[in-house]
């Protein structure tokens, strides 16, 4: 019976699924069939090539190793990548740290910082008794390797495992020279495997002559040497290609340990392996015991390289400087600089024998043990630097890197933005009285409030609460605003650390650095400029060009305050050494300004001043923050500022405050070097007179004119009346410009 008329719509949907179930039967089933049929074909076939017996065992370890090879090959291609990012593009052999010789601002050495290198000696050149005793001891299958020394890796595993500890190293010459190139000192096996590619690389790219030419340039051997070449100077006054046998042996021997086996450092432990050194050439077969007899019998004495006493605290600051002015690109590609600094050792010495003496004589009454202290010019140039007691004990540096609560030595930079406002005066009256923000009530000193007082004796007091209503007043009645407003002056005027906006801050609660801070009070001494600070102030490449001068290649100081405020804040802070608390700072003859800063429970304290020659920061506390006796930033901060800073101004010519009449004297005013009543220390010795640089640029200008005259008319033109009466000529015209500093 045939079915008429028209599907349902849901009797369409029905047969649509039955027909797609219908299709995909077939199909799962067709290629079934046809995947079986296939696969039978293939079997048939594959049992052509079925091989039976011993002749399968080679076959199943042959297709094994090939399938571990491609994977080993993958690993190894994945752990060799890394290494080879440390290569860093086409200028690895060019790379290497700066070697920097430091003067003072008058030319003279005072240290050195980076590298001693000199890779100008030949492979040709060095002593062949040299090279055995270096292959001897660091490789003896050098030129017979790929790179990795196979079989000393094992002796290594082997001993080593023996001994319970690594005894023997197994890393070849040219591994260690990749390591020394490209990766760091640690002790990895991330940086083992990454040594291992790059000495392979190494092998590759250079021939053997080349590999251990570098490596005899850029080892590291102790007392700041890096290569043979200059080792050999260091520590024997020679060229490598004079050292004997002796020598040789104990050179050779740095490579293991530099630091262990310096003979500046511990001559016993230098000879003791100097003598290893011998043996292995004997062992290697380099030499006979007869050979070696003498060099035993009288073994390599250096000279004699005691420590001098040096700024250290002060050099390594500065060579934190040439890094980052290398790292910007404004020394060019040389790596090997002179720079002449700020730097005055006079008053450097002046300001260690300071802290010493405090803390030798003060230190255990106050439970004070270290201390710290930045002088430099108003313009930021760093004259002297102490990081710390003793540089030996601890190299950390105080003064550039301790984060410290400045107390009221913070006050201000409070003032100053109050005064920026418009609203406020050092004659305004402003009102010491019971103030909270919140749950938070400051407090003055003696606990107790003084009433109404022109703004400039509540600085010279060091009231608390003035500050805090500052702040408000600053916001225009919104403290959170003023605070916000006094951290952009902050910022502007040169602390550079996190400053935390909290209710304490206008009262020193945030943390700063003793170098921030004296260069902040900078700007109050040079009238209102920003003065960052600095060392370098010329730099020199290795062939005497100048390379970098800081006042002619960066732009001039910002006036940043205006010289009103500045004038109006440095007469408030001239009241705080002189009617306030920093009266033991005082100088006799000179006008001084300042700041002294105390915090809770008595664990920091400060005195931060200046004069219109100098400025100068000096913090006293614990490393451990643990509170001090009781003092405070008048005592102990003041009375080390007074005896640094009295001997810098004998024999200069004082100059003014900026906005500030100059003491009753004048410029013929001399500096009292005699300490605070009832805190007497050792006379200061007098300062030399020392030439300033207007007179040091004067003189250098005469020397250039010299060399011109003889590069360009020989020696005989001294001789010449022409020439001698245009030389003195010259030297009566500088001359007359010379003073003295």
């Amino acid at each position: 019976m045939e079915f008429k008329g028209k599907l349902s719509l849901w009797q369409r949907i029905v047969r649509a699924f039955e027909s797609f179930d219908s299709w995909t039967a077939f199909s799962l089933n067709e290629s079934g069939r046809r995947f079986g049929a296939a696969y039978a074909r293939y079997a048939e076939a594959m049992d052509l090539f079925q091989v039976r017996g011993a002749k399968r065992v080679g076959v199943e370890i042959l297709g094994e190793g090939l399938t571990l090879g491609v994977g080993g090959l993958l690993v190894m291609l994945a752990l060799a990548l890394p290494a080879f990012r440390e290569v860093g593009g086409d200028d690895w052999l060019k790379k290497q740290d700066l070697a920097v010789t430091f003067l003072d601002r008058y030319g003279n050495e005072v240290g050195r910082r980076g590298i001693r290198h000199d890779d100008s000696v030949s492979l040709d050149e060095f002593p062949d008794h040299f090279l055995k005793a270096v292959l001897a001891t660091e490789d003896r299958r050098f030129y017979e390797h790929f790179g990795i020394d196979v079989i000393g890796t094992m002796r290594a595993i082997a001993v080593n495992a023996r001994a319970s500890g690594v005894v023997q190293g197994g890393s070849s010459l040219t591994q260690q020279l990749a390591k020394n190139l490209f990766l760091s000192n640690e002790r990895s096996l991330e940086r083992k495997i990454k040594e291992a590619f790059l000495a392979l690389w190494l092998e590759f790219h250079l021939t053997k002559s080349q590999i251990l030419k570098l490596y005899l340039d850029r080892a590291y051997m102790g007392g700041g040497s890096f290569g043979a070449q200059a080792a050999a100077e260091f520590y024997f006054g020679k060229s490598i290609k004079d050292v004997s046998l002796s020598e040789a042996a104990m050179l050779a021997g740095l490579f293991k340990a530099p630091t262990k086996y310096a003979p500046h450092n511990n001559l016993p432990a230098a000879r003791a392996r100097a003598a290893d050194v011998l043996s292995n050439m004997v062992d290697a077969g380099f030499l006979t015991e007869g050979q070696v007899y003498a060099a035993r019998r009288n073994p390599a004495t250096p000279v004699d390289r005691k420590r001098e006493t040096s700024p250290d605290f002060y050099l390594d600051w500065a060579f934190n400087e040439l890094k980052h002015l290398s790292d910007d690109g404004k020394l060019g590609g040389d790596r090997v600089l002179t720079v002449r600094t700020a730097l005055d050792v006079s008053i450097q010495k002046q300001a260690e024998t300071a802290v010493e003496s405090m803390l030798r004589q003060y230190g255990d009454s106050y439970d004070a043990k270290q201390a710290a202290t930045v002088v430099m010019d108003p313009d930021g140039g760093v004259r002297a630097m102490v990081g710390g007691r003793d540089y030996g004990a601890s190299q950390f540096n105080r003064a550039t890197d301790a984060l410290r609560q400045p107390g009221s030595s913070f006050k201000p930079f409070v003032y100053t933005t109050a005064l920026l406002t418009g609203k406020f005066k050092p004659t305004t009256i402003v009102t010491d009285a019971p103030l909270c923000i919140g749950d938070w009530c400051p407090n003055n000193y003696g606990r107790s409030y003084s009433g109404s007082m022109p703004l400039a004796t509540a600085l010279a007091k060091s009231i608390n609460t003035i500050p805090v209503r500052l702040s408000i007043a600053i916001g225009d009645g919104n403290p959170k605003i003023g605070r916000a407003r006094i951290i952009d002056i902050c910022r502007l005027m040169g602390l550079t650390t996190p400053l935390v906006d909290t209710v304490s801050l206008p009262i020193g609660a945030a943390e700063v650095t003793v170098l921030d801070m004296t260069a902040s009070y900078a700007v109050f001494a040079n009238g209102g400029k920003k003065a960052d600070p600095f060392a370098a102030v010329e730099v020199r490449n290795s062939r005497g060009d100048v390379i970098y001068r800081r006042d002619r290649d960066l732009p001039a100081p910002k006036q940043i305050i205006n010289a009103n405020v500045i004038a109006d804040m440095n007469g408030m802070l001239v009241k705080v050494v002189e009617e306030g608390t920093g009266k033991k700072a005082a100088i006799p003859g000179v006008r001084v300004a300042g700041k002294t800063g105390t915090t809770n429970a008595y664990r920091d304290a400060w005195f931060v001043g200046f004069t219109g020659n100098l400025v100068a920061g000096v913090w006293f506390g614990n490393d451990d923050y643990q509170s001090t006796n009781k003092m405070t930033g008048g005592s102990l901060p003041a009375m080390t500022w007074h005896e640094m800073m009295a001997p810098a101004h004998q024999s200069v010519e004082l100059k003014p405050i900026p906005g500030v009449p100059t003491t009753p004297g004048g410029k013929d005013a001399v500096a009292s070097a005699s300490g605070p009543k009832g805190f007497e220390v050792a006379a200061s010795p007098q300062r030399p007179a020392v030439l300033n640089p207007r007179a040091l640029d004067a003189i250098g200008g005469i020397d250039s004119m010299m060399k011109s005259i003889v590069t360009r008319r020989g020696p005989s033109a001294f001789l010449e009346p022409a020439a001698e009466t245009n030389l003195f000529g010259a030297a009566r015209s500088v001359g007359g410009r010379m003073a003295l500093q």
